[in-house]
């Protein structure tokens, strides 16, 4: 969701900062060009008067006489100011024959703006502000006024302007400008982080309440924070909701282990009876047999579901622990099971350190050593491997039992289930769900996958960096 919110903001934000800068810079371009054309017009209109009362030129486009001092004046000043601001000027007849000019081969231009700015002060007014001009454009600035002498246009004077200082004002102006909005975009990027945090904490937080939950961490709560008040609703109804769940499988858990602990007493006496009812009748009889085992059988399964609901409830006690040496610890130990049944159990257990509750990882290597053991027929070999990586270290257990099917792989694990190949191997079908359950408490896990040619491979990790966990 940060991913989506934050350049959303940022997008909007741009979008402002854009929607301000272009007219504002658009507005600026055309405020120092319009400076030039008033001052050009200021210009234009000194020269007209200038030329209003110069002697009519003679037959012809001849020069004026060198005596008539009024025009030779105005060629003065007009040659002044070309060579000061460097802007070509001119006045000329209503023919186009100059009155006077600077640089002196300067001609009204045949097209374009100069054009259209002489033929507008030929009809008796001033030339329309020219176009604007951008600073990636190499183009002049034309402005014409009419010389009126008695109600009458009798000549027209043009400047021809160029315009790199402005376009490089312009410019300035457009640098200083987006380097404020440049600027400004960084303060609303930042804005937009702390905006985005500000928002999606709760989120966040509440995502990683929801994690811990799902992996059993019943206790974790979201703590109050800041953010909108929606956000600080849901986290208090999340509360609620998880005081909810932890209560329920509270009693869930609460009621299994009672009724687990209340039947072994009753289950106790029935198979004490049982016994003695078989005193009574013929030695070897098949139905008390039956009966003993199935009770036998029974109360394997009521152990197994107070196991499991303690093993859900208790909190792990995690430590530093040698792996390697409590997994060779456990080998040792089913060494005997393994050599009355004619199975080689090899364990390949280095030193590895890693943070585990050492009575919980014990019983669910013993869970899985005693499945590896249960399911490998006569003359084969059950293998233990200690690895270890950065972040984990594994315990990897091989046999080369039946092994399952890839849609029996899926359902290891289930409480109660077991496959329908080894139904007559003696077992509940909770000893893997207790070792998922232990491992869990401790932020360990448990895999399972094929084994090559035959057989199951069962992965236990445990973290070797802590992590306070609850229950």
């Amino acid at each position: 969701m940060h991913a989506r919110l934050l350049p959303l903001l940022i997008v909007l934000m741009a979008a402002v900062l854009l929607a301000l800068g272009i007219p504002l810079a658009v507005s600026l371009a055309a405020g120092e060009q319009q400076k030039v054309v008033v001052d050009r017009i200021d210009d234009t209109a000194r020269f007209a008067a200038l030329a209003q009362f110069v002697t009519d030129r003679p037959a012809g486009c001849a020069t004026l006489a060198e005596s008539d001092e009024r025009g030779a004046t105005l060629q003065k000043e007009l040659a002044t100011y070309h060579e000061v601001y460097g802007i070509n000027g001119g006045v000329f007849y209503r023919d186009e024959c100059p009155m006077a000019r600077a640089p002196g081969d300067w001609e009204v231009p045949e097209e374009g703006e100069g054009r259209a700015a002489f033929d507008e002060a030929l009809a008796g007014r001033r030339s329309h502000d020219p176009q604007q001009v951008w600073p990636w454009q190499h183009s002049s600035l034309f402005v014409a006024s009419p010389v009126i002498r008695d109600g009458d246009v009798v000549a027209v004077v043009v400047t021809d302007s160029p315009t790199g200082q402005m376009r490089s004002r312009i410019l300035h102006g457009w640098v200083v400008l987006f380097t404020g909005e440049f600027a400004a975009m960084l303060l609303a990027v930042g804005a937009a982080l702390r905006l985005a945090g500000w928002v999606l904490r709760p989120v966040r937080v509440l995502d990683a309440t929801t994690h811990d939950i799902a992996t059993g961490r019943l206790k974790s709560r979201v703590a109050a924070a800041g953010g909108p008040p929606e956000l600080r609703r849901l986290a208090r109804s999340f509360n609620e909701m998880a005081d909810n769940v932890q209560s329920v499988l509270e009693q869930q858990r609460a009621f299994v282990a009672d009724a687990s602990h209340q039947l072994r007493n009753p289950l106790s006496a029935l198979l004490l009876r049982i016994e003695l009812l078989a005193l009574e009748l013929p030695e070897g009889n098949e139905e008390i047999a039956s009966v003993r085992t199935e009770g036998k059988r029974l109360a394997h399964v009521l152990d197994d579901l107070l196991d499991l609901a303690l093993a859900e409830h208790a909190e792990a006690q995690l430590r530093l622990t040698d792996v390697g040496a409590l997994t060779a610890e456990r080998v040792a130990a089913w060494e005997p099971v393994a050599h009355a049944k004619g199975v080689r159990l090899e364990g390949q257990c280095p030193a590895t350190t890693a943070w585990a509750d050492p009575v919980a990882l014990s019983s669910a290597l013993d869970a899985v050593i005693d499945n590896a053991l249960k399911f490998t027929p006569e003359g084969e070999r059950v293998e233990v491997e200690v690895t270890a990586e950065r972040e984990t270290a594994s315990i990897v257990v091989h046999d080369l039992g039946p092994g399952l099917t890839d849609e029996e792989l899926g359902r290891i694990g289930d409480r109660f289930w077991r496959s329908t190949a080894h139904q007559n191997i003696k077992g509940s079908g909770l000893g893997l769900s207790i070792c998922h359950a232990l491992l869990s408490a401790g932020g360990g896990t448990i895999a399972y996958a094929h084994h090559a040619p035959h057989g199951l491979t069962v992965t236990v990790t445990v973290p070797r960096t802590h992590v306070q966990r609850g229950a």
